[in-house]
């Protein structure tokens, strides 16, 4: 991990103040503290402008007119803090080849993740009108991703220097330099394409789906028909040697047996943590989704329809087969969505923090959020029916295996308040959000349930700019819930 930057030791001094006079115990928020002449209330904990690794003026036109627009001071300044975060501290933009190219870090681990990098850039996507710098700089993000998968489709994070070894020694899998892990998602080869997707059709610009982008997709493709395991198990396998379950895989690297359903295989979940049974529900769906999404940049840019069919009629197998598989019996909310399945009739009834999820299926545009069943699903992960819904003296809301017990995670309280339409629920979310980021100002991966000040990673790129996503979807469709 990398040290804390400047910022960051701030919020942590400011923090531990917070806890030594006993307020953040007492629940008092840091708009009601009095601080010294010295201390403003809301105190600068965002990187000095010259030090940020990308400045938007797009980005910091929208800062100031939330600022201006919304009453509610501490989310101003959550704002300004927690949307351009991604910018300001993760990003490296420069040009390979006379094309742009972006590496984007989580944060406090010098890695990039497929998945994360796309979640942490896709809120700016509706600002790169009239920012063509911005634009850029997501394009690059693209181009980067293309050069990940085209390395390795298996892995889920990469190194900004391709041949810099990864650090797992004891990983026994088929590992390469500039890979950081090699824990095959299967979300981590549909953000990429859940970028390409939205970045085309908000800017119209095609320069990055080159043949290049063309025959990513195409090793897509090829691993996901892989991971239907039709053919045997396929050529990926991961163990580790660790005393944490969840990061090493049973039966000789493969997982518990599936029957080959139509199903893709998934040995981790979002959260890096290994699925009990293969079939994870939630990113099938996401495949669905993002192979579609595939096919239509192909038909319409590239020119190839054979390779757009053969996603399309891969995403119909798969949709058929969630039809046939992915729904069962609740005794007390009816037909639900499970979380995973093998295939033979054993399936998993949970949800987790990350995206994809059950909870994000709607806001991934895989169901519509009316569809009956994503409606029962959702009432049940949003209660004690989910083993990882956790409700305590601060907060309620979904955790993660990942983070262990009564540890709810900000992402999931921004999820289950974007897939939202009732206005209670949303001004529920934000009121959680707002109240648990412990006084630094930022958000995190976990929190205590009970002890907002108990939580894990203070620099966590994903879950700031989601939140400053959420933030603005309010701002523009619902402004009077920010009063």
């Amino acid at each position: 991990m990398t040290s804390l930057s400047l910022y960051q030791n701030r919020t942590m001094k400011r923090r531990i103040f917070l806890q030594n006079t006993g307020l953040l115990a007492a629940g008092v928020m840091a708009s009601k503290v009095s601080f010294a002449a010295a201390e403003p209330e809301f105190p600068v904990v965002r990187v000095a402008a010259a030090k940020r690794h990308f400045q938007s003026k797009a980005v910091e036109s929208a800062i100031a007119e939330f600022q201006k627009n919304v009453k509610n001071k501490e989310l101003g300044w959550l704002f300004e803090n927690c949307f351009p975060n991604t910018l300001d501290t993760t990003v490296t933009h420069t040009e390979v080849g006379g094309r742009p190219d972006t590496y984007v870090i989580t944060g406090d681990i010098d890695a990039m993740w497929l998945r994360d990098s796309t979640a942490q850039v896709t809120p700016y996507l509706p600002l790169v009108k009239g920012d063509k710098e911005l634009q850029a700089l997501i394009a690059g993000v693209i181009n980067h991703q293309v050069k990940c998968i085209r390395k390795d489709p298996y892995a889920n994070a990469f190194y900004g220097d391709p041949n810099k070894v990864g650090e797992w020694k004891t990983d026994m899998t088929d590992m390469k330099p500039g890979v950081h892990e090699r824990k095959w998602e299967i979300d981590s080869l549909c953000y990429p394409i859940r970028l390409s997707h939205h970045y085309w059709k908000l800017t119209g610009d095609v320069s990055p789906f080159d043949t290049s982008w063309r025959d990513a997709i195409a090793i897509i493709i090829k691993t996901f028909k892989e991971q239907q395991r039709k053919d045997g198990p396929g050529p990926y396998s991961f163990r580790r040697e660790t005393t944490t379950a969840t990061d090493t895989v049973p039966v000789s690297g493969f997982g518990y047996p599936v029957k080959p359903v139509g199903l893709i295989c998934s040995v981790f979940r979002p959260s890096d943590d290994a699925t009990i049974y293969n079939f994870l529900i939630p990113s099938n769906f996401f495949a669905v989704v993002s192979l579609r999404q595939a096919a239509e940049i192909l038909e319409a840019v590239n020119k190839d329809k054979a390779l757009a069919d053969e996603c399309r009629a891969l995403a119909a197998e798969v949709e058929t087969a969630l039809q046939k598989h992915a729904v069962v019996s609740h005794p007390q909310f009816g037909k639900v969505y499970a979380f995973e399945v093998n295939g033979f009739g054993s399936f998993n009834i949970m949800d987790d923090a990350n995206v994809p999820s059950l909870l994000a299926l709607s806001y991934l545009g895989a169901v519509k959020p009316n569809d009956p069943i994503y409606a029962n699903t959702r009432k049940l992960i949003l209660s004690s029916e989910n083993p990882f819904y956790f409700q305590g003296t601060a907060a309620k809301g979904i955790g993660s295996p990942h983070t262990g017990m009564h540890k709810i995670w900000p992402i999931a309280v921004v999820m289950q308040g974007l897939t939202s339409s009732n206005e209670e629920e949303i001004k529920s979310c934000l009121q959680i959000l707002q109240k648990c980021h412990a006084g630094t100002g930022f958000m995190h991966e976990s929190f205590n349930m009970d002890k907002p000040e108990d939580f894990t990673r203070s620099w966590f790129a994903w879950a700031n700019t989601i939140f400053g996503e959420f933030l603005w979807k309010i701002y523009k469709e619902k402004p009077h819930l920010l009063a």
